[in-house]
């Protein structure tokens, strides 16, 4: 999933993110600790009230459940919207976990998980009163995964429901009452689901937000990200793209029937399209509780909130996602492999981690896909670097390699490409100009195009037509799991029949058989080890393809206001903190 910049990954304790430190206080400030968010939910309080302050740099891709893919988008979704499982509101190891949400409990497998049954709990209503029931969990399914509108989430029920024969259009083309036959409704509180194919994992699947009930009667395709109806706590009053969205609470929603939310505030308001550094000054000033971006604060706010006052309101977590760089296989010369291979090396990492923050806002830097808190990461490097003596850039054995791949493709003097950034994430904007300096100087000249993140997937770089039409050979991108797995991770961005025509993640558009038998391969088997060592093997057989450039294994430095409540990084939304039980103090 898509940090703003993706979801979760995996084991944060494994990967030491306890040992950053938990209660140190960092200086003379009263807050509750540097780092003392990262495993423990701090500031905890069931006090009812107030407005909660959110904002961020630009918007969601949609603020639709089934047509939405941002981690942050999720993460905040959960507060009108209730799928069938979700990530428990906890911090550090424990927010790993699936619980039931909208369902009773996790789905029973039967038919060597190819089959899974879910029960529904009763009582839980839609804002308007009605019922929320079986057909409305299925029917959200349907539009998500296989309408031509809803083209930004991904489309795994898609690809692993058994299809009608004739195959299924969706709910916009197909008007019969049945829908899809591979997902069965026996009564208002039952769904069952029947694959194709094993799927080990299916709990963590349906507890994206496309299981997100939507009543067909009131779903009016596009135009219900402004018109949704609501099945938690809170209703949304209205959204306005590019400048807000507001909520209030849903009269008609029964805590009797969510044994996972508080709903403390009374209202919501989210201001969106606002300026990064401003969002800071505000957070700081306390005139905002959150940025909902999850990605840290910029550049020039690190040493405020660092200073002995602020440094006990701050968190440094792993954040278990990567940025990385994606090389398109259709954008000429990165046909060609020596031509990537002249890229991995020539890539400067430490110059594009530092651009982004350094070790402590940016991360560690990456060689792998996989980020050492997923399950199924294995340490290597096939393109190992060397940096110069007095930091002046790589080393000239590392700069001479690239020049020799860049023989062997038949640019012995280099290629001119162009390299893309979100225009809202200066930290992104700077890394890109990084790379750009680095590669320069093997002779491969990029120039940089940059557009928003609300639009950067759905209407450019994830869309081939245009990104082959525009000559984009290198994207920048951050991902995250969509679940704590090497498959949650690893399937949207390298598996070829994730490949979409708008809204796509695989922006290499990497379509190698042999990875995509091992991740059937690995999601079809109940043993764990074999998935695991699966997920280290596609790791490797990927970065031999050289389509992804790993750049950093991500960290940020968040900052958490003191009157704001209940408050948790969550491994399931990579590593941000989690909206769902948030509160204020009055």
């Amino acid at each position: 999933m898509r940090p703003i910049a993706a979801l979760a990954a995996g084991a944060l304790a494994a990967a030491g993110l306890a040992a950053c430190g938990g209660g140190d206080s960092g200086g003379s400030g009263s807050g509750p600790g540097y780092n003392a968010a990262v495993d423990k939910v701090i500031n905890q309080s069931d006090k009812k009230g107030g407005t909660l302050r959110l904002a961020m740099s630009d918007d969601f891709d949609s603020p639709d459940p089934g047509n939405q893919y941002y981690a942050w988008d999720q993460n905040f979704s959960r507060f009108y919207g209730r799928g069938l499982m979700t990530f428990k509101p906890a911090a550090g190891d424990e927010s790993k976990q699936i619980v039931p949400d909208l369902a009773t409990a996790p789905g029973q497998p039967s038919d060597g998980a190819k089959t899974w049954t879910y029960k529904l709990r009763t009582g839980v209503k839609f804002d308007d009163g009605t019922p929320v029931t079986s057909k409305d969990v299925k029917y959200a399914v349907e539009r998500s995964n296989f309408t031509d509108e809803m083209q930004l989430g991904p489309k795994y029920f898609k690809t692993y429901l058994v299809d009608n024969k004739p195959a299924y259009k969706g709910p916009y083309k197909d008007k019969s009452d049945e829908g899809l036959k591979s997902i069965e409704t026996p009564d208002d509180s039952t769904i069952v689901f029947h694959l194709s194919k094993p799927f080990s994992e299916f709990d963590d699947l349906v507890a994206m937000s496309q299981t997100i009930p939507v009543p067909k009667a009131k779903d009016t395709g596009l135009k219900y990200e402004s018109s949704i109806v609501s099945s938690g706590p809170y209703k949304v009053d209205n959204y306005t793209r590019g400048k807000s969205m507001t909520l209030s609470r849903n009269p008609n929603w029964d805590p009797s029937t969510d044994p996972i939310r508080k709903a403390l505030p009374d209202k919501i308001e989210l201001q969106l399209k606002q300026n990064a550094d401003d969002i800071d000054n505000r957070l700081l000033a306390g005139s905002l509780d959150m940025d909902v971006a999850g990605v840290g604060v910029q550049a020039g706010t690190q040493p405020k909130v660092l200073a002995a006052a602020q440094k006990p309101y701050t968190d440094n977590p792993i954040q278990g996602y990567l940025r990385f760089m994606s090389l398109n296989l259709h954008v000429k010369p990165l046909d060609n492999i020596h031509c990537r291979n002249a890229v991995q090396y020539a890539t400067d990492k430490v110059a594009a981690q530092t651009a982004y923050g350094g070790p402590l806002a940016g991360g560690d830097v990456a060689t792998t896909i996989l980020p050492p808190t997923v399950d199924g990461y294995r340490k290597f490097d096939l393109f190992p670097q060397k940096q110069a003596a007095g930091g002046n850039g790589l080393d000239a054995a590392t700069l001479a390699k690239a020049k020799q791949e860049l023989a062997a493709c038949g640019q012995p003097n280099g290629f001119t490409t162009k390299i893309s950034a979100r225009s809202d994430r200066p930290k992104e904007v700077a890394m890109a100009q990084a790379i750009q300096q680095s590669l320069k100087k093997v002779g491969i000249n990029v120039s940089i195009v940059q557009w928003p993140a609300g639009d950067y997937f759905n209407k450019y770089v994830g869309v081939p037509n245009y990104v082959h039409q525009h000559g984009i050979g290198m994207m920048l991108m951050a991902w995250a799991a969509d679940w704590p797995t090497g498959y949650g991770f690893l399937s949207q961005i390298v598996d070829g029949r994730a490949i979409k025509p708008s809204g796509g993640n695989n922006l290499a558009e990497e379509d190698n058989p042999k990875v995509n038998d091992a991740l059937d391969q690995a999601i079809a088997s109940t043993d764990k080890a074999t998935r695991t060592k699966l997920y280290g093997d596609i790791d490797q057989m990927v970065m031999q393809d050289a389509v992804e450039v790993p750049l950093i294994y991500a960290k940020a430095l968040l900052y958490r206001p003191k009157r704001v409540t209940n408050v948790g990084i969550t491994a399931g939304y990579g590593g941000m903190y989690d909206y769902l039980n948030m509160g204020v103090e009055k």
